[in-house]
């Protein structure tokens, strides 16, 4: 099993397959997200770090949408795709190489909003990792800043301890993909096999990537949320979003 730094730089090229429309995603969420920071931070366009940014699909989007974004990323190739893809939309974000445990690469203490996004925060397997990571984000925001996460529903999950997502089939015949998860449980973690079967002239080619990720119960979290320091915890469920996974929003 493969380590979450080592996944993601494999993963770095390909992680847009896994949107039907990643352009279209990147809106979506943007359009979920971002009121959510204006609103909670109170201010228009907020000065958001994303700590587990990815290629950048919540960066680039609420970058577009006018927010003042700093990000980084454990994965070195994922920052470099991600710096690639703001260059490519005009968009002038600072990325950063950096582990959500040791932000010291982001010196500045005064960022409206901090969020981690897209079940980051369960790839952290030890309490003592989650509880470290949550105080570097906490010392990252201003007084009364605020932290948004989102992650699946595990609360839920853990009662059936699911073996698949269903596949998903996007493109055109003659260039067709499809995506889908093996879910392999172990207690209260699981390791993630996420396979992308791409149709090309030559035939069917599949890209094989593996992680492993904690069940993180909501009890849990809100302990570490307290212990890192924040308060006014919330829990946002789909219905009240739209967004396709829980948010949970914390104040320092």
């Amino acid at each position: 099993m493969k380590t979450m730094d080592t996944f993601y730089e494999d993963l770095a090229e390909y992680y847009h397959l896994l949107f039907e429309d990643w352009s279209r995603s990147i809106e979506r969420q943007a359009a979920v997200l971002g009121p959510l920071l204006e609103r909670y931070t109170g201010r228009g366009a907020p000065r958001v770090l994303d700590c587990a940014c990815g290629i950048g699909t919540q960066t680039l989007g609420l970058a577009q949408r006018g927010h003042d974004l700093v990000a980084s990323d454990l994965s070195r190739a994922s920052v470099a795709r991600a710096e690639r893809e703001a260059r490519l939309r005009g968009l002038e974000v600072p990325f950063h190489v950096a582990d959500m445990r040791d932000l010291s690469a982001h010196p500045a203490q005064d960022f409206d909003a901090v969020l981690v996004a897209d079940n980051a925060l369960p790839h952290l397997l030890l309490k003592e990792d989650r509880d470290r990571a949550l105080q570097e984000m906490a010392g990252r925001l201003r007084p009364d800043g605020v932290l948004i996460v989102t992650l699946r529903d595990y609360d839920r999950l853990i009662q059936t301890r699911p073996a698949m997502q269903p596949p998903s089939f996007f493109g055109e015949p003659g260039s067709r993909r499809i995506v889908h998860q093996v879910w392999d449980w172990e207690g209260t973690e699981y390791d993630v096999h996420l396979y992308i079967s791409l149709e090309t002239d030559a035939g069917w080619v599949v890209k094989h990537f593996v992680s492993r990720y904690q069940a993180l119960l909501r009890e849990d979290l809100n302990a570490s949320l307290s212990v890192a320091g924040f308060a006014d915890i919330q829990w946002l469920e789909p219905e009240a979003t739209s967004f396709y996974q829980p948010v949970v929003i914390a104040r320092r």
